[in-house]
């Protein structure tokens, strides 16, 4: 099986994590600081090669009660530039209270402000990353996925 690679999409930042070979495990890999679209596309085109990525996962900021707010619109059109740059399946995954959860782990395991803000993003895509894979086993059986 190909990697997956899961994406925290921010105004700044993104958070990229990366499954193992087997699709059962979400590793954080950085946290990409945007710089403009162009290059922002090249950066991810790099990680899906570096990878041999086959999807992306890409987190979609819902509220609570499942509507789209101004973040996912964001989301939503970085979705579209993705898939306009890259050849493969790129699936937006609901991401409610990821960065929430994110900022709670690294409470606990962190001491310093500035860096729990160094890697929020990257834990919060692992979050993503990890909750997609899942759902993908839970899909198939339990099973790993080997298409």
């Amino acid at each position: 099986m190909k990697r997956l690679l899961g994406l925290d999409h921010g105004e700044k930042r993104i958070g990229v994590a990366v499954s193992d070979e087997l699709g059962f495990m979400a590793h954080p890999v950085e946290t990409y600081h945007r710089r403009s679209r162009a290059e922002d596309m090249e950066h991810i085109k790099h990680l899906v090669h570096t990878y041999d990525v086959e999807a992306i996962a890409v987190g979609l900021p819902k509220h609570m009660n499942g509507d789209l707010g101004i973040s996912a619109k964001r989301v939503t059109k970085f979705i579209d530039q993705l898939s306009s740059a890259l050849d493969i399946q790129i699936v937006p995954w609901d991401e409610r209270l990821t960065t929430v959860m994110a900022e709670r782990i690294l409470q606990q395991t962190t001491r310093s402000r500035r860096k729990r803000t160094e890697v929020v993003d990257q834990v919060a895509s692992v979050l993503i990353l990890q909750s997609y894979l899942d759902s993908l086993r839970s899909a198939h059986g339990g099973e790993v996925i080997d298409d």
